[in-house]
């Protein structure tokens, strides 16, 4: 089981941020494009459609919270005390197994080798002696020393072994899996705890924390065994992570030792020990996050959990495009709908998208989404321009919607060449609807902002207000705003292209004037700059 506390713990003495869950998706998350914040307290999404996230926690939330953990070991609770806390009903009692099998590697070829005299034995009994100075390249032929040994293959060695690099205590098993090599550390169950305590919690922590952690890591080991193969466990987040002797830190390897054997017993059984990074206050019941009820795995009230960085999370920011490619739907989303379980997290989600509705769970959305836990709150903000320019010293419509909003949603504008400010309060129509009548000066770019979320990007274009008269085959008219040197082209009509055929500028007053060279359809266009888009006349018939 993989928890991201010691990643979490890095990054709260770092002063930084891990943006993640509990098995580490690529972190930004699957359509994940929240920018840079534009200051500490804001986060700023460019997208006309915006899914706005806030929640608490990082992990499933099933079982033990590691913060949650240490923090009731700073507050003086041992590490018995704190195990009955989260896994309510359960006793200690002893392990019964004293080693176990876990599968380290998976490949076509690895590298063995030894800091001592080592030797391997195969499944016909033929023994080969090894050099330790010399490391062994094992491919599918298993040859050891020009001989063809049969499997599975036991390697021993008074210290431990290395496969690929990674030092391992106790006995390496080898033996062919299709056409790859599998390797197996067949340890001591206490040694393999050793390599797993430090990789899931950060070894500094208090001692009550680490033993809590230790006597969890070798319950959910012997709990969750596979059934009928050459292994028990593997050595990556499918089960927990084993780090060999690499990992073994002083400390952790004292909670070990002071846990020994210990593990967490329901009704004379090994309890399955789920343990995870950071509740947000509270945990979940398997219940809830499962639907399969099991009676020490029930909500719990976790009050020192606020140690974590995690505690709250966002606002992460989605582009709602993305999102709709990851829930694999054919429309654009026009509302999510969030149902929450005891705990306060999201047990299943209503997503509606061109009048398809469809229903995600809230492992599901997480996963998808790259979200740190199911306990979350969606916002979904849309910003829609008008459909063409405005002209100089007209109104804009811009449209779009808010919804699940849990603050007041306000606009904020940023004509060509200055910076965002204020544009006024944001009136909503039903069921969230945008309806904002703006008058920009020069185009003009409107966000929504609501606390400190700063999202859904729309451009209101300005045009000048392009007046055109016809005499003859002369051509005169004027500009507003009033800019001297606008460049002004007449354009003729040849098939479906428009062809330039004579220029001029405007003067000091914004008029100009053109001469068409013959009879044909032409218009007008003037592209003055200074904030504005260009302006194109109607086609205008010149004899």
């Amino acid at each position: 089981m993989r928890s991201p506390a010691r990643l979490a713990a890095l990054a709260l003495l770092l002063g930084g941020g891990l943006a993640g869950g509990l098995a580490l998706p690529s972190r930004a998350g699957p359509g994940q494009t929240t920018t840079a914040p534009t200051s500490p307290a804001t986060t700023t999404l460019a997208a006309r459609g915006v899914l706005a996230l806030t929640g608490h926690g990082w992990g499933h939330g099933i079982g033990m919270s590691q913060w949650g953990a240490y923090g009731y070991a700073q507050h003086g609770w041992t590490y018995d005390r704190i195990l009955a806390h989260y896994y309510p009903g359960t006793t200690l009692g002893a392990a019964p197994t004293r080693t176990i099998r876990v599968l380290v590697a998976a490949a076509r070829r690895v590298t063995l080798g030894a800091g001592a005299a080592w030797r391997v034995r195969d499944a016909a009994g033929t023994t080969v002696r090894l050099d330790p100075a010399r490391p062994l390249v094992l491919g599918p032929a298993l040859r050891v020393d020009g001989k063809a040994l049969r499997p599975p293959l036991l390697f021993t060695s008074p210290q431990p072994l290395a496969v690929d690099g990674a030092a391992y205590r106790g006995r390496l098993v080898v033996a062919r899996a299709g056409r790859a090599l599998q390797v197996v550390d067949a340890v001591p169950l206490e040694a393999y705890v050793k390599g797993v305590v430090p990789e899931e919690m950060p070894s500094n922590w208090a001692p009550q924390a680490l033993e809590a952690q230790a006597v969890a890591t070798r319950s959910y080991a012997l709990a969750n065994l596979v059934r009928g193969g050459t292994f028990d466990v593997y050595g990556d987040e499918r089960s927990q992570i084993y780090g060999g002797v690499a990992a073994e830190t002083p400390t952790a390897s004292a909670a070990v030792d002071a846990t020994r054997g210990r593990v967490v017993l329901y009704d004379g059984k090994v309890a399955d020990t789920m343990f995870f990074s950071t509740s947000g206050g509270r945990t979940a019941s398997a219940a809830e996050a499962t639907g399969r009820a099991v009676p020490y795995l029930v909500s719990v009230p976790d009050p020192y959990d606020g140690l974590s960085p995690y505690h709250d999370w966002g606002p992460v920011l989605l582009d709602l495009s993305r999102v709709a490619k990851r829930l694999k739907l054919s429309a654009p989303i026009d509302d999510l709908q969030a149902a929450t379980g005891p705990s306060g997290r999201v047990t299943l989600a209503t997503v509606i998208a061109g009048g398809e509705t469809r229903t995600f769970t809230g492992t599901q959305l997480r996963t998808l989404l790259g979200l740190r836990s199911t306990w979350f709150t969606p916002t979904l903000l849309e910003l829609l321009p008008p459909p063409k320019p405005v002209a100089y010293g007209g109104a804009g419509s811009l449209g779009g919607f808010v919804r699940g909003a849990a603050a007041d949603v306000s606009l904020e504008a940023r004509p060509a060449g200055g910076d965002w400010a204020p544009a006024g309060q944001l009136q909503l129509g039903a069921d969230g609807v945008v309806a904002a009548l703006v008058r920009p000066r020069v185009t003009t770019d409107y966000r929504l902002a609501m606390g400190s979320v700063r999202a859904g990007l729309a451009r209101v274009a300005v045009a000048p207000l392009l007046q055109v008269a016809a005499t003859g085959r002369s051509l005169s008219g004027t500009i507003r705003p009033s800019l001297a040197g606008a460049p002004v082209a007449l354009q003729r009509q040849d098939g479906a292209s428009w062809t330039p055929v004579a220029t001029s500028q405007t003067d000091a007053t914004g008029d100009w004037s053109l001469a068409a060279p013959g009879p044909g359809a032409y218009r007008v266009r003037a592209a003055p700059g200074h904030g504005l888009v260009p302006a194109v006349s109607a086609t205008l018939q010149v004899q």
